[in-house]
């Protein structure tokens, strides 16, 4: 009968004091604090904010970042009739900022 084929024990004690672990120099009592203080992040919120469209509930966040998105292409539009494209040094961060700025004001007016 052949003998079953084992494999190598291996010494994995992340936490022992003879392997050097971290969680040995922090007092039981600090790690219990810390554990229950980060409990409380994971209950999140009671509902995030949507808003019925069509029949489908769409977050409030999405709308507002669509609706960002559509007054950045149409600044852009107006600056490539204008002429003020080119004068832009970056016009990305530019787009971008007017994006941002649209999307935060439409947050503010519409959900505070």
């Amino acid at each position: 009968m052949a003998k079953p084929m084992t494999l190598p024990s291996m010494n994995v004690a992340m936490n022992s004091t003879q392997a050097g672990g971290r969680l040995q120099h922090i007092a039981p009592a600090a790690r219990i604090w810390c554990a229950a203080s980060l409990l409380g992040l994971l209950a999140g919120c009671d509902g995030s904010p949507s808003r019925n469209i069509l029949g489908s509930y769409f977050p409030s966040w999405m709308v507002c970042a669509l609706l960002g998105l559509a007054l950045a292409l149409a600044a852009r539009a107006i600056f490539k009739a204008s002429g003020l494209l080119e004068e832009l040094p970056v016009p990305l961060v530019v787009m971008l900022a007017i994006g941002c700025a649209g999307t935060f004001t439409m947050w503010l007016i519409w959900l505070s």
